[in-house]
């Protein structure tokens, strides 16, 4: 099973999302989570270290700059989702991969905290 470490630029990248209010509420992550062509089409206009951002775990060992390096996406490459944080919380508690999911709910409290107000 792989590894990860949180991607602390991503942390930083998703609570800015939040202060700025880019983030939606309600949504169906199996439907708004970026598939190939997104990440692929993305990738095409913006740079690794901005799709990096995106994704809350960094795979230990893999190469920078490919797509396997990243992993936990939170949001659809444009606004952060809610239902992308708390499928992050549960895979990565899932996985027993302690660190993401403590940075997702951590997240996912600030963004509730943020939106109740």
């Amino acid at each position: 099973m792989a590894s990860y470490s949180v991607n602390k630029a991503a942390v930083a990248h998703a609570r800015q999302l939040i202060e700025s209010h880019q983030y939606v509420l309600d949504s169906d992550w199996g439907e708004a989570q970026p598939d190939a062509k997104a990440q692929n089409d993305y990738l095409a206009k913006h740079s690794w270290d901005e799709f990096a951002r995106w994704h809350l775990g960094l795979t230990d060992g893999a190469t920078d700059d490919t797509k396997g390096r990243y992993a936990f996406v939170y949001g659809d490459l444009r606004r952060l989702h809610r239902t992308g944080l708390i499928a992050c919380v549960y895979r990565a508690s899932e996985w027993r991969h302690k660190d993401v999911e403590l940075a997702a709910h951590d997240l996912l409290q600030h963004l509730d905290q943020i939106s109740s107000r």
